[in-house]
C-alpha cells in the first residue's frame, strides 16, 4: 500500500507539470517524461521506506519531495524541448538548487534527519545534475555528460568493490563541490555566458568534481587496506 506522504508527493507532481503545461504548453514527450518521474520517484519512496524503521514521511523530505517535484518539471521541459524553453527551465532549476538548502535545515532544526532523506535529497541532487549536463552537452559537447553520469558510475562501481560504499566523513568541501555543479550549469544552460566562458567554467566544475571524488575513493581505499590489513 503507498504511503499518504508518497502518494500527496506524486500528486503534487501531477499538479506542478498540469502547471507547466498550461504555461509552456508541454506535449505527449514532456507530459510522460515528467508523469514518469513522478511515478519512480514515488516507487523508491515506498520501497526505502518498506526497507526502513521509518512510517512516514518527515517534514524534510515533505520539502525534498517538492524539490522533486520540479525537478520532474525540468525533466519534462528537457525532454519536450530539448533545452529550448531556456528560461522557463532555468528558474525552475534555480529554485530547485536554492531549495537544497531548505531541507537541510529543516530536519536538523526538527530532529527527523534519517538515512532515507538523506539518500532521497542525494538523488535528488544528482538526477538534477544529470538532466542539466544533458542541456549543457548540447551547446559544449558530449564530455559535460560526465558531470552527470559521475555519481552513477561511482554506485556502479561500488557494486563491484563493496568497499566503495562504506559510509564517508561529513565533509564541508564535498557539499560545496556539489553545490557548484549545479549552479554552473544552470548558468551555462541559461546561454548569459559566452559559448568560451561557458566552456572554462564547466571544465573547471569538472575538475572539481573527478578531485571531490578521487579524494573521496582514496580515502575509502584506504580504509579498506586498514581493515584488510592483518591484526
Amino acid at each position: 500500500m503507498i504511503n499518504p506522504g508518497v502518494f500527496l508527493g506524486v500528486l503534487v507532481q501531477l499538479a506542478l507539470l498540469g502547471t507547466l503545461d498550461a504555461v509552456a504548453g508541454l506535449g505527449p514527450l514532456g507530459r510522460l517524461a515528467g508523469a514518469a518521474y513522478g511515478l519512480a520517484v514515488g516507487g523508491f519512496l515506498t520501497y526505502g521506506l518498506h526497507r526502513s524503521t521509518a512510517r512516514s514521511l518527515g517534514p524534510a523530505d515533505a520539502v525534498t519531495l517538492v524539490r522533486s517535484g520540479l525537478v520532474g518539471c525540468v525533466t519534462a521541459l528537457v525532454v519536450d524541448t530539448a533545452g529550448r524553453e531556456v528560461v522557463t527551465m532555468v528558474v525552475i532549476a534555480s529554485v530547485a538548487l536554492a531549495l537544497d538548502a531548505v531541507d537541510g535545515q529543516v530536519a536538523r532544526r526538527t530532529g527527523t534527519a534519517s538515512p532515507l532523506g538523506a539518500r532521497f535529497d542525494m538523488e535528488v541532487d544528482a538526477y538534477l545534475i544529470l538532466i542539466l549536463s544533458v542541456v549543457v552537452a548540447q551547446s559544449l559537447g558530449p564530455w559535460v555528460l560526465t558531470i552527470g553520469a559521475m555519481r552513477y558510475v561511482f554506485v556502479a562501481a561500488s557494486r563491484l568493490w563493496p568497499w566503495l560504499n562504506t559510509p564517508l566523513p561529513p565533509s564541508m568541501a564535498r557539499k560545496t563541490v556539489a553545490a557548484v555543479q549545479g549552479i554552473v550549469l544552470v548558468a551555462v544552460a541559461s546561454t548569459a555566458l559566452p559559448i568560451w566562458a561557458g566552456f572554462v567554467v564547466t571544465l573547471g566544475a569538472l575538475g572539481l568534481l573527478v578531485w571531490s571524488f578521487g579524494r573521496d575513493t582514496w580515502w575509502l581505499l584506504e580504509q579498506h587496506a586498514f581493515a584488510a590489513a592483518p591484526a
